[in-house]
């Protein structure tokens, strides 16, 4: 009765929607795939993505499905012989619920992609999608004159469902599944996860790629790669970081319609910033040249240095819309991009991206976090609360040294605060892109977003909250429901866990620099030990070390966490909240305690710590961060003991005194202005 009901209040609801955005997903004019039932698609918001784009059985014929609506349901592919070949259970994630099912060598001849759903009004109990599976390998799309790539499609729900979907299958696993990957490219090349594999049939996904995007890059670039496949609009801003007090702010927008122009100039608060650097600042050595050079914080020179800017119409690339191209155009996307792109102010409509309320509904996979101090996330599933298990949002991201990993939200990692000079952190999503009567692309206003039946989900709630309220109202929306207090402080540990180990593999990743004998990093000189390139990015660890003392607060205060906010718990009858706190206290130091890891010394061997020692040593961690220093002295390891008898490597003198100086920042949890 509950999904019947369910059902029947999306169809009222839908059809009360103009327009046939929320119609079956068709991604070719002229394409072979076609539809049935296309009534209750559209009031039940599914969308259906057959891949390839033109399937032929040479390739496998994966199908994905996603549904606006929390429907139960089974999907089946049910080859041409009448047979079934795959069938898919009920739908994963919400929202959007999605189905998968995937068939390897499919049969020449029409296939049926068949959702049964439990529960729906008569006439909608089946969906059914027809798609023609031709003998021989179809031609590829055309490249179009002017565009990056071809236009097929527009951004509605249906796209943005199909997107979300894409995100969470392509990042999936059981809650308790570490996953990280070595480089981006390493995930679209598992052809498990990402059902866009050579979509096009160009062999795009064969393409070497040496790209190391950084944190604000990957989330960029995973919206273009889909864009790039499904023939949907793109584009990026060029944005300063924020300077001198003031936010950041964007200045130029590039869509894949003019591929003449993909490198612009630095924002002009930037140049002005460079000079007065030149000017003033004391002299250290030019950075080394990375991807990001151009738009990094501009570092003072010896010597004033002229600035070359790139032509202002460099030439397009010769062949646009094959792979080598998009390859190439990702480059230039991740040459301008930064995290400073993502945090610029919520109320500004000349930006990448919009903010949205704190809902189960709105927060879904793709949704991207900005973090205040110059980190971003995106959101890749939801756990829901079940059986008093507290419910988890997970999100990926990538690190300096180009590893993509998994993490969970929690107050330790997805740090929050509200800072005029630092833009406007939280959760957003990336902003519609629609073409206008006179052809041109251009991005929707917040206003618009707002009154856009497709979306209506821009929000400055986030902006409004305090910091403790913004992490209580994403309590209450990962558990609605009162949490066991010892469980959910397990969780915290465990959170904590996890922060710990990826710390192992930062570490590890500079003890082997020092192991090749290139000699020390260069240290940059006052806020920008946080946001720079080259070595001292790959292999420094100010801004996770940040971020880890921020976490062991968090950990060390939940249990007056529980007494500020009982009504969040279920406190045992018969217990009172001092009583809860106590047990919690005492639970707390036995996890800690019990919960181990190891890491590589110096010398090769390896050593034992408890996260227990790792809280213990916060305040060794406000001077860890340096790639110079042996791993022992970044573990804090006490001076003359047995485990620091192994460390042959401390940073050079004047690097300690900027540490030294820089050490408040830490102690205070203070994140300082450039």
């Amino acid at each position: 009765m509950l999904v019947a009901r369910r059902f029947t209040l999306a169809v009222t609801a839908l059809t009360l929607i103009a327009g046939a955005s929320f119609v079956l997903f068709v991604p070719l004019a002229g394409a072979r795939a076609q539809t049935s039932s296309g009534g209750c698609e559209a009031a039940a918001g599914i969308a259906v993505l057959p891949s390839p784009l033109a399937p032929w059985k040479g390739a496998p014929l994966r199908v994905l499905v996603a549904a606006e609506k929390p429907l139960q349901g089974e999907l089946s592919l049910i080859a041409p012989d009448g047979s079934v070949a795959a069938k898919s259970g009920d739908g994963r994630g919400g929202p959007p619920n999605y189905w998968f099912a995937e068939v390897a060598s499919p049969a020449a001849g029409t296939w049926r992609a068949t959702l049964a759903l439990a529960g729906a009004p008569d006439g909608c109990g089946t969906i059914t999608r027809d798609i023609v599976v031709s003998a021989g390998k179809p031609p590829p799309p055309r490249p179009a004159s002017g565009s990056m790539w071809p236009l097929r499609n527009s951004w509605n729900r249906a796209t943005e469902d199909l997107y979300s979907a894409w995100i969470a299958k392509l990042f999936d696993a059981p809650l308790d599944v570490e996953l990280s990957w070595k480089a981006w490219h390493d995930v679209l090349r598992d052809r498990s996860r990402n059902m866009l594999f050579n979509y096009l049939g160009l062999g795009e996904d064969n393409v070497a790629m040496s790209l190391r995007p950084d944190c604000a890059d990957f989330v960029y670039f995973l919206r273009a790669y889909f864009a790039y496949k499904m023939g949907l609009p793109f584009g990026y801003s060029n944005c300063s970081r924020g300077l001198g007090g003031k936010p950041p702010k964007c200045y130029q927008w590039f869509d894949i319609e003019h591929p003449e122009v993909t490198r612009p100039a630095p924002p002009p608060e930037q140049d002005t910033a460079s000079e007065q650097n030149t000017a003033s600042a004391a002299p250290v050595p030019a950075p080394k040249p990375g991807l990001l050079q151009l738009f990094s914080q501009p570092q003072a020179q010896s010597q004033p240095q002229p600035t070359v800017a790139p032509p202002a119409h460099p030439p397009a690339p010769k062949q646009l819309g094959t792979p080598a191209a998009f390859a190439a155009y990702l480059r230039d996307v991740g040459d301008v991009v930064h995290t400073g792109s993502v945090r610029v102010s919520a109320n500004d409509d000349s930006t990448d991206f919009y903010t949205v309320p704190l809902t189960q509904q709105t927060l879904r996979p793709g949704t991207v976090y900005a973090d205040p101090y110059g980190h971003v996330l995106m959101l890749v599933q939801r756990v829901p609360e079940l059986n008093g298990a507290p419910g988890v949002f997970l999100a990926v991201d990538a690190e300096p040294d180009g590893t993509i990993t998994r993490k969970r939200f929690w107050r330790g990692n997805f740090l929050f605060v509200h800072d005029p000079a630092l833009g406007s952190p939280g959760f957003k999503r990336f902003r519609p892109i629609v073409r206008e009567k006179n052809g041109a692309l251009r991005r929707l206003t917040n206003a618009e977003i707002a009154k856009d039946p497709q979306y209506g989900d821009f929000s400055l709630e986030q902006t409004q909250l305090s910091v403790q309220d913004f992490y209580d109202r994403m309590d209450d929306v990962m558990s609605p429901e009162p949490l066991d207090p010892v469980r959910a402080m397990e969780d915290a540990i465990t959170d904590l866990d996890e922060q710990v180990k990826t710390r192992v593999t930062a570490v590890e990743n500079g003890r082997k620099y020092q192991s090749s004998a290139r000699g020390d990093i260069d240290m940059p000189s006052g806020p920008s030990i946080f946001e720079t390139t080259g070595a001292w990015e790959d292999y420094s660890t100010p801004a996770r070390d940040f971020r880890l003392l921020i976490a062991i607060d968090v950990v060390r205060g939940f249990p007056d966490h529980v007494v500020r906010r009982p009504e969040r718990y279920a406190i045992p009858n018969g217990k009172s909240v001092a009583d809860v706190k106590a047990q919690l206290q005492s639970v707390l130091a036995s996890e800690l305690a019990a919960n181990k890891f190891s890491y590589t010394r110096s010398d090769g061997s390896q050593w034992t710590l408890s996260l227990k020692d790792v809280i213990d040593r916060a305040a060794d961690l406000e001077m860890a961060y340096n790639p110079n220093d042996c791993v022992e002295s970044r573990w804090g390891a006490p001076a003359e003991s047995e485990e620091a008898s192994t460390c042959k490597q401390h940073a050079p003198a004047v690097q300690r005194t900027k540490m030294t100086e820089y050490r408040d920042w830490f102690r205070e949890r203070r994140w300082p202005h450039a």
